[in-house]
């Protein structure tokens, strides 16, 4: 008689790593405690970075949502998606809690929801449960007639606003002064800017007016391949670990790619001539829960499980994607552990929501992630029930709230840079 196969509990998963909790205990708070306090990103892992003043708040959440239990609320939402039906589309990130994932039309990363949003025309209003600049996408790339709404104007993302426009175009002006601003005798310019799709629409449309690209975790190697195609050198940004990641991997080696950190003079190197000797110029920037991911941890697993298949995203550092097995987007983890043969055993270094959710999907396989009691995303984290609920009920009655529009130039320059992408893919 065959054994049946059954998955550890996240608490043995815990106690055979020795994982120590990390998570901030304001997470167990529900998001609007925090509209009404001063403007942070939250409890998580994101909550020591560096919050931008101009960042969108967040109105008081009414008194009927906040005080409404689960099961009102999942209700709620049923019944106001029911009745909008096909005039409403909802995107739900990979990210995203599961009581939200559940309302989604489409469900994938954000390059995945990026194509979503151009399809469904005839549809009134997407509501993106996702962060800002997810929102500012699909305002981009849907139809003049549609509204996109952001539950939660408070749902941005800590990487996207480690770099911004001021700083964008200063670091532009400043690397034209030392790699030149003119194309050479190959008609090949200094510099090709490349933005990773978490950015605002401000930098996307900065790549589009510059002759750059947009790219995500999935298409960066071939967005490279356009780039270098086309120019010496890219400045990549926000993401540091992504660029740099992709880059090794193209053989591009460490000493040609630079970090430029845009609260140093000049960007901080050492020797101006590192930026003109580059390839990649990489910004400092990075998603905090990625970088949460350690060797320790990967070591750990392998212990724990002897046989296991470890695989990470491209956001984790450069020494995570060396001792992992694999590496890729959201995307390539949910089609890795799909694939995965039952009994088998996948540590996974992202976002834990997504991986709790493949855990609850693959019951045959054991799937955990590195760090199993690592926060999860805190922006992500603000779009709770109660503010779709929110939603959803004021577009039944005609007001759109939380509406993300992008100005008209903004929108032309940045479409420009996002079509390139979705080409290149």
């Amino acid at each position: 008689m065959t054994a049946t196969f059954t998955a550890p509990s996240v608490d043995e998963i815990i106690a055979r790593l020795g994982a120590q909790s990390t998570c901030d205990a304001g997470l167990t708070l529900d998001p609007w405690h925090f509209d009404t306090t001063r403007p942070s990103y939250g409890p998580g892992a994101s909550m020591l970075d560096r919050l931008p003043a101009n960042a969108p708040r967040q109105q008081v959440l009414p008194d009927e949502y906040r005080n409404a239990s689960e099961d009102e609320l999942q209700q709620r939402i049923v019944d106001a998606k029911r009745r909008l039906g096909s005039k409403l589309l909802i995107l739900g990130h990979f990210y995203q809690r599961d009581e939200i994932i559940r309302h989604a039309d489409f469900v994938g990363d954000s390059f995945q929801l990026a194509k979503n949003a151009t399809e469904r025309p005839d549809a009134d209003h997407i509501v993106f449960c996702g962060v800002h600049f997810m929102a500012e996408t699909a305002d981009i790339l849907s139809t003049p007639e549609q509204s996109v709404t952001l539950p939660n104007l408070s749902a941005g993302c800590s990487m996207a606003d480690m770099a911004n426009i001021d700083q964008v175009e200063e670091a532009w002006d400043q690397l034209g002064e030392i790699c030149g601003r003119d194309k050479d005798a190959d008609g090949m310019q200094p510099i090709i800017p490349v933005t990773y799709m978490n950015s605002s629409a401000a930098l996307k449309a900065f790549c589009g007016r510059h002759g750059g690209i947009v790219c995500t975790s999935s298409n960066a190697h071939a967005v490279l391949e356009w780039a270098f195609a086309r120019g010496r050198r890219v400045l990549f940004f926000p993401d540091q670990h992504l660029g740099r990641n992709t880059a090794r991997a193209m053989g591009i080696p460490l000493s040609q790619m630079p970090l430029w950190d845009p609260f140093k003079a000049m960007g901080g190197a050492a020797d101006p001539s590192d930026y003109a000797n580059a390839r990649m110029i990489l910004w400092k920037g990075f998603c905090s829960v990625h970088q949460r991911f350690t060797v320790d941890q990967i070591e750990r697993a392998r212990r724990a499980y002897p046989g296991v298949k470890v695989i990470v995203h491209p956001e984790c550092s450069m020494q995570v994607v060396d001792a992992a097995d694999g590496v890729g987007s959201t995307a390539y983890i949910v089609k890795e552990i799909a694939n995965a043969p039952a009994g088998s055993a996948v540590a996974v270094g992202t976002e834990i929501n997504l991986v709790n959710r493949l855990a609850a999907q693959y019951p045959d396989k054991t799937v955990f992630c590195l760090d199993p009691v690592v926060c999860p995303c805190s922006t992500m984290y603000r779009i709770h029930p109660a503010y779709l609920a929110w939603a959803l009920e004021n577009l039944e009655a005609g007001n759109v709230v939380n509406r993300i529009t992008v100005d008209e130039d903004t929108a032309r320059e940045a479409k420009v840079a996002l079509e390139r992408m979705l080409r290149v893919h």
